[in-house]
This record gives C-alpha cells, structure tokens and sequence, in this order.
C-alpha cells in the first residue's frame, strides 16, 4: 500500500483513482479536441494545394488561438501542414 499524506492506498485504488482522473481530464478536453477538428478541417478546405511553408505561420497562429495555452512543435505543425496541403481530413481524439 502506498501512502500519501496520511491516507493509505492500495494498488487497486490507486488503478480507480487513475482511470477516473483520466476520463475527467478526457471529458475537459472534448471541448478542445472538436475546435482543433473544425479549425484542421477548415484549413484543409482552404489552404489545400498551397504550400506547406505557407500555411505553417497561418497553423500557428490558429493554433494558439483555439488553444489557449497550448503549443505545437515545428515538427507538428510540419506534418500537419502538409496533410492540410493535401487536403487531408483530421479526427481528434481524446
């Protein structure tokens, strides 16, 4: 049995508390995940053909305005662009 702050738990418990914070932090990032999905889409739409160094400073940017906060690495925003360049569609999961 772990112990923490005077609490003791066992190892199953550990494992429920585990899978409830998972589903919790999965259930507050539904949110995020279908404004991502709708902002990768609509670029998809809009900037397909074009090239990738060209919609990678529009990705960013959109990026870090649907998602507070958030960031993406160059590498990222590289292979999204190019799917968006591709016209490729994007499902988010949570």
């Amino acid at each position: 049995m772990a112990k923490s702050g005077g609490f003791k738990f066992s190892a199953s418990d550990q494992r429920k508390l585990e899978r409830a914070v998972k589903k919790e932090a999965s259930k507050a990032l539904r949110p995020v995940a279908r404004d991502l999905e709708k902002m990768l889409n609509g670029m998809s739409s809009e900037f397909e053909g074009r090239p990738v160094e060209e919609i990678k400073p529009v990705l960013a940017q959109r990026w870090a305005k649907t998602t507070p906060g958030g960031s993406i690495t160059d590498p990222e925003l590289t292979q999204y662009a190019e799917r968006i360049a591709a016209g490729g569609s994007f499902t988010m999961q949570t």
